[in-house]
């Protein structure tokens, strides 16, 4: 019986080095972003960016098949590590406290809402993109190489009778 995920040391690790550059990036990002009248662009930025991300990432890997584990590597590594670290409940939690306790009620409400419905529908936009991405990939591509294959006569090396 083999050990489950969150007991495996390397796994740990892995979550935990993607969130660590997840954190970093929520950072510069915190940083860099100024936010105008009292209003958090930058946590709803990385909200909205992170959910759009998820969305896709998640998406992407079901259509890829059953989880393999490269597949589980970039599962925890990406999408639990470095988006869990980029996007943060708890700076949007206190942001919400902050602008009720402030007075700021209409703000607050605000904010609130357009975090949840974006974050829905930036997430439902990535998994539609990835959708629609892996369908025309789907088309393009033969899904066994010897049955899709049609050699051309007339290319140089093609079949010829």
């Amino acid at each position: 019986m083999s050990r489950p995920p969150h007991l495996h040391p390397g796994l740990i690790a892995l979550v935990a080095l993607g969130g660590a550059a997840g954190t970093l990036a929520r950072w510069g990002m915190t940083t860099s972003i100024p936010h105008p009248h009292e209003w958090p662009v930058a946590t709803l930025a990385e909200n909205l960016i992170g959910a759009f991300l998820l969305g896709l990432l998640l998406e992407a890997l079901v259509r890829a098949g059953d989880e393999t584990r490269p597949r589980r590597m970039i599962r925890l590594g990406l999408g639990t590590g470095a988006l869990g670290g980029f996007t943060t409940f708890s700076t949007f939690a206190l942001e919400i406290e902050r602008l009720l306790t402030s007075g700021h009620v209409g703000l607050a409400v605000g904010y609130f809402t357009v975090s949840l419905v974006g974050g829905f529908l930036t997430c439902m936009l990535g998994v539609i993109l990835a959708s629609r991405h892996h369908r025309w990939r789907e088309r393009r591509l033969p899904l066994d190489p010897d049955q899709g294959v049609v050699s051309d006569p007339t290319a140089p090396g093609g079949d010829r009778p």
